[in-house]
């Protein structure tokens, strides 16, 4: 099989795939490495799109609102691919949300609902795959009725053949954990191999640079602060506090609050206080080549790496992906049984 391309007669054809909700090009990369190539791509965010352009040459520019996008700009392609929005989702986002008395999930007027304009899409150019990403929380969001809500539009109304949500776990291909939920569906019922995770034992030093700006380095105020506000919660039985990295070890996940003071993933530091990880470490936190540019404020780039995903991971599952669109078979009506139900397949029985 040649990775990325599917064979019409005699011809290779490279496979085309449109980025929406497409951040700093996590998705992209991804798929980049199984041999695609990507014709279109849309994401509202100013400060996202400059990243975004610093790293991909396009013809077209970055489309913004994606509810302006209309299928034939999509032009010919194969697989759509779409992280929409975690906010409203993200078992952090429907805390906040429940705490100012604000709507989450599908209730969310401006996020919540933007997964219906991924499914309007999908219904307008009938693409011969889709792969959507979302938080762990997606899962039991509004006690399941949410992703019963996303596999009867994807699955009945749209009459698509989707697979049980993949929940992976990155900390086996980068020093982190960060569980995600992948939803993949075919135009045809073709057969899907879900990926075998090889785990690469990643540690913490190994994405550390060697010389750090002090700045980095927390100030006694805030290093203080955060130890009270540790000791607070824990008298009260709670387990909020900061996150100190085992250097032989992960980190805990990666938010795009960690420009707020780097709390969830603190680097100690002997003789000094802790610091935060560098924007080119998050990058290599979550699987970015070193030749990724960074062009903004150190304040977007943690709020950009924290939004995004981590590369090796969709490398896998656009592997899985691409093996599937590349074969001619199709399930038969036995095998297709076999993945009737929603119940999600994790990578905790997926690790070679």
């Amino acid at each position: 099989m040649i990775r990325g391309n599917v064979k019409t007669g005699k011809i290779m054809r490279r496979l085309k795939f449109v980025d929406l909700f497409c951040g700093i090009g996590g998705m992209r990369l991804g798929f980049e490495s199984a041999g695609c190539d990507c014709v279109f791509s849309c994401d509202w965010n100013a400060y996202a799109r400059k990243t975004y352009a610093a790293n991909y040459f396009d013809l077209r520019p970055i489309a913004e609102d994606i509810h302006d996008v209309e299928g034939p700009q999509l032009g010919v392609y194969d697989i759509l691919l779409g992280g929409f929005p975690c906010q409203p989702f993200s078992i952090s986002g429907v805390s906040k949300k429940n705490s100012l008395g604000r709507p989450h999930g599908f209730e969310d007027k401006t996020q919540g609902t933007l997964f219906f304009e991924i499914a309007r899409l999908i219904r307008d150019t009938r693409p011969a795959a889709f792969v959507l990403e979302n938080v762990k929380n997606l899962l039991n969001h509004d006690k399941g009725r949410t992703m019963e809500v996303i596999y009867e539009s994807l699955r009945d109304n749209l009459g698509y053949y989707v697979y049980p949500p993949l929940l992976l776990d990155a900390k086996f291909v980068v020093p982190q954990h960060r569980e995600r939920v992948f939803i993949v569906g075919f135009r045809e019922p073709r057969p899907l191999k879900f990926p075998m995770l090889l785990d690469r034992k990643p540690k913490v030093k190994d994405i550390l640079e060697k010389k750090v700006d002090p700045k980095y380095t927390l100030s006694d105020k805030l290093w203080g602060y955060l130890q009270a506000y540790r000791d607070k919660h824990q008298l009260a039985g709670n387990g909020f506090g900061f996150g100190e990295a085992q250097l032989d070890g992960i980190t805990r996940t990666l938010s795009a609050r960690y420009y707020k003071d780097g709390s969830e993933i603190l680097i100690p530091q002997h003789g000094k206080n802790p610091r935060r990880l560098t924007p080119r470490e998050c990058a290599r936190l979550m699987g970015f080549p070193e030749s990724f540019a960074i062009p903004v404020s150190d304040t977007q780039a943690y709020k950009q790496f924290g939004n995004s995903v981590v590369v090796p991971l969709v490398e896998e599952v656009a592997k899985e992906v691409v093996a599937s669109l590349s074969n001619r078979r199709v399930l038969r009506a036995s095998e297709r049984a076999v993945f009737s139900q929603t119940r999600a397949m994790t990578s905790s029985l997926l690790v070679m």
